[in-house]
């Protein structure tokens, strides 16, 4: 009876040791923390969540699989073609106190070919770039398979792009706008009605704001001409323009900014810490203002503060609601 037991045990024994024993654990529930993927078109950098792997025995490795439209058709080529960025190169540290000419700017930047969207196969992080500006807008929906020692598993549907416009606020915000009317005679300071900046982007492509100041009526102010002028000492778009001169046509002032936020730096003098101010002035022979005399003559005089947050084409309207253009 003992022998017998001892073989029965033996034999236990050798069944076990022939089992191949499992490597871990691959979870059947994987998943990013939100499988809305939101990709906003033309941001220099978004990277979506780390694919949570619930456990998951690492390592592991993601692939992405059958990126398509919403309704199973095939993803747009876009997502799958290289485009043209400037990017600073690897280790290049940019200062923007003592890179501050075109030439100095462009010893640090390379243009490269990037495709809008790439997938980290170890994070399973989706990482979208400038290129992402010729992305069409739409939702899209992709597979991933996850593999570690245990084996391979798919996930179909796991999380949907949806590629969206940035918002405004996304590209642009201000942070301070008023208007005054100076009398001609005495100096003395009237408030005006604050006048409205509007930011509309024109292109993905390029790095310029063009600034344009417009009358209640929608009629432009002519730079070229003087019909704006700077204001003192106090600054003007042209401090701010670190790379390229200001350019003033019949209607407007153009800045090639090259590299956002723009401005890039406050403007600080050895007295004044400026901010991101800029102070215009429309002589009074070019304008009149609703409610006041026409003699004296009364000036426009606006004092703004804006930023342009990323890169493209911008038309920014500074629009005076009680002024009209003689």
């Amino acid at each position: 009876m003992k022998m017998k037991y001892i073989l029965g045990l033996l034999l236990l024994l050798g069944v076990v040791a022939c089992k191949k024993i499992q490597n871990g654990f691959l979870s059947d529930a994987i998943r990013y923390k939100d499988n809305n993927i939101y990709a906003k078109r033309g941001l220099p950098l978004f990277q979506s969540d780390r694919i949570n792997a619930d456990g998951s025995t690492p390592p592991f490795t993601y692939k992405l699989l059958n990126l398509r439209k919403e309704d199973g058709s095939p993803a747009p080529a876009e997502f799958s073609k290289e485009y043209e960025i400037t990017v600073f190169k690897t280790g290049a540290n940019f200062d923007p106190e003592t890179d501050v000419t075109l030439e100095l700017l462009n010893k640090k930047r390379e243009v490269v070919k990037r495709k809008p969207m790439e997938f980290n196969e170890l994070s399973g992080q989706l990482t979208f770039n400038r290129a992402s500006g010729f992305l069409p807008l739409g939702r899209y929906v992709f597979d991933v398979e996850m593999s570690n020692g245990t084996g391979t598993k798919l996930f179909p549907k796991l999380a949907t792009i949806n590629v969206v416009e940035p918002t405004i606020d996304d590209l642009f915000e201000i942070t301070d706008n008023v208007a005054n009317a100076f009398n001609d005679a005495d100096g003395s300071v009237t408030p005006m009605r604050r006048p409205t900046i509007t930011c509309t982007k024109i292109s993905s492509l390029g790095a310029r704001a063009i600034l344009k100041m417009v009358d209640k009526n929608g009629k432009v102010f002519n730079p070229k001409a003087g019909e704006i002028i700077q204001r003192g000492d106090r600054p003007v778009f042209e401090n701010y323009a670190k790379f390229n001169p200001v350019i003033k046509t019949d209607t407007a002032m153009i800045c090639d900014f090259e590299i956002a936020p723009f401005p890039l730096t406050k403007y600080v003098t050895s007295t004044t810490d400026w901010g991101y101010l800029m102070y215009y002035r429309i002589p009074s022979q070019f304008a009149t203002i609703d409610g006041f005399p026409s003699s004296p003559g009364f000036s426009v005089n606006p004092r703004w503060s804006w930023r342009l947050k990323m890169e493209g084409t911008y038309v920014v309207e500074v629009k005076f609601p009680d002024v009209t253009k003689k």
